[in-house]
């Protein structure tokens, strides 16, 4: 069971906490922005080949 805090020792934990938290989803979406960038260049690489390969 959770020991309730005052609002005061709430706030006194919860900036550090958050903070790694922040940095650590920031972390995430920055990696899926990252592979879904390179995913989306060679779906367009893979189709520019294809079309240049078919048109030849």
């Amino acid at each position: 069971m959770a020991i309730p805090l005052t609002r005061r020792e709430a706030e006194a934990q919860a900036p550090a906490s958050m903070r790694k938290a922040d940095l650590q989803g920031f972390a995430f979406l920055a990696t899926i922005a990252i592979v879904m960038t390179a995913w989306i260049g060679a779906l367009v690489w893979a189709a520019m080949a294809f079309l240049s390969w078919l048109v030849s």
